[in-house]
């Protein structure tokens, strides 16, 4: 006997679910949000950032005795009062030596411990970061007694050698840090396809590695040289004799107990700021993707 089979029951509809209330204002994306609303926080921000570069260039470029808030006519005997009677071009090249010499040993050193760190596998690897990070803590004020004990005995003091040591030593942590980040970002096989190919392993280094480096080892550079250039301390506590000293410590010399020449001390605060903003003007491109791909691990 045949029987027919039951048609299948057709499923159940499902309750629709009620729709959650939706807000009636829309929440702006970043593109939608009026322009006077980015613009006048920074345009604040621009003014308060500028109005002490103005002070500076009105004390430094109007004639002694002024009061104008416009400098005009405009003077450049303050800026010839620096450079010649106070001795800033002695202090000016001296800065430049020893910004240069840190920069260049900051760079060197920091690339050989940031490839070991990135590369090898030792046994204290995990001990030596942590006192790598740890030495940050440390203030450049506490280095002082001790480096210059060594000094002392090494016979440096007075040397520009000493000031440019004390800035490596100083710069060093964070550089290597910095570097053996970078270092990792490049794939460890285009080492190895160099070393198939026959180069050894500086060689490949130099050939593979070193290139795809350089924003790294510019923004390292770029500012071992700007805190060289600026710091204060080393300079004050290393140097005695006058044609030794740097831009900071000339700067301290134009402040006395009983007067500060005002004009003198804008015109070298120019002097010492223009290299630092023709620095950061030429390596900003650079600095950027520097450290933003030495911010991660790729």
């Amino acid at each position: 006997m045949i029987t027919k089979e039951a048609p299948a029951a057709a499923p159940a509809p499902t309750p629709a679910v009620p729709e959650a209330p939706r807000s009636g204002r829309k929440r702006p994306a970043w593109d939608e949000v009026p322009r006077w609303q980015i613009y006048l926080p920074l345009g604040i921000y621009l003014v308060f950032t500028l109005i002490p570069f103005y002070w500076i260039l009105l004390f430094a470029l109007r004639p002694t005795g002024s009061t104008s808030l416009v400098p005009w006519p405009m003077t450049t005997e303050h800026f010839e009062k620096v450079w010649t009677d106070r001795g800033f071009g002695t202090y000016f090249t001296n800065s430049v030596y020893v910004g240069l010499a840190t920069l260049v040993m900051t760079t060197l050193v920091a690339l050989a411990g940031g490839y070991a760190l990135a590369r090898f596998d030792f046994r204290i690897k995990r001990g030596f970061m942590l006192a790598l990070l740890c030495s940050q803590f440390v203030p450049g004020a506490l280095l002082l007694v001790p480096l210059f004990e060594i000094f002392a005995e090494l016979q440096m003091i007075n040397s520009l050698g000493s000031v440019i040591i004390a800035e490596t030593v100083f710069q060093l942590p964070l550089s290597i840090i910095l570097i053996s980040n970078f270092i990792k970002n490049v794939p460890y096989s285009l080492e190895e396809a160099a070393w198939v190919d026959g180069c050894g392993r500086f060689r490949a280094f130099r050939i593979v590695v070193l290139p795809l480096l350089r924003p790294g080892l510019i923004a390292v550079g770029s500012f071992a040289f700007v805190h060289s250039w600026n710091h204060f301390l080393f300079a004050l506590m290393f140097l005695n004799n006058q044609s030794k000293q740097t831009i900071p410590v000339g700067l301290n010399s134009l402040m006395s107990a009983d007067s500060v020449d005002l004009g003198a001390l804008a015109a070298g605060g120019i002097v010492a700021a223009v290299p630092v903003v023709i620095v950061f003007a030429f390596i900003q491109k650079w600095l950027i993707t520097g450290f933003s791909a030495g911010a991660v691990k790729g």
